[in-house]
């Protein structure tokens, strides 16, 4: 009924704003002092990330942050027009959802046990779906 060609596009195209729209939100809230404070521990901790607030701010580190996962989100959208861009913007992202993900390994305190179930906040679990998704992007564009 559908071509696959057609289902591809589609499925492209939720794809990038599945990726887009969270990176674009997210990254404009990283200018707000609610989110720097929110993710200084998760930052402050990292091995590759922590030393940033040695020499920047707590909401310059964020707004760091925040600008990279706009360009990465606005290089997304782009990549409807350019695969060279597509591709990159697919690796940055795919670097942006290790890194959040690795957060659950390296922040104190991330995992806890609740009636014997370990657990965690949650909200990075929803990374690995972005992550490959992100995969998905840089080798539709490769």
């Amino acid at each position: 009924m559908y071509s696959s060609t057609l289902l591809q596009k589609v499925a492209y195209m939720i794809g990038i704003a599945g990726l887009a729209i969270p990176l674009l939100w997210i990254g404009i809230f990283k200018f707000t002092p609610t989110e720097a404070a929110t993710i200084k521990p998760l930052v402050e901790n990292h091995f590759a990330m922590g030393w940033l607030y040695h020499f920047c701010s707590v909401q310059m580190v964020s707004n760091v942050i925040g600008a990279s996962e706009i360009a990465v989100g606005i290089g997304l959208i782009l990549s409807f027009w350019t695969k060279k861009i597509g591709k990159y913007a697919g690796i940055a992202s795919t670097i942006i959802f290790l890194t959040t993900i690795s957060f659950l390994f390296t922040t104190p305190g991330e995992w806890r046990t609740v009636d014997g179930i370990p657990v965690t906040d949650f909200f990075i679990i929803k990374d690995i779906g972005l992550l490959a998704l992100s995969v998905w992007v840089w080798s539709k564009n490769a």
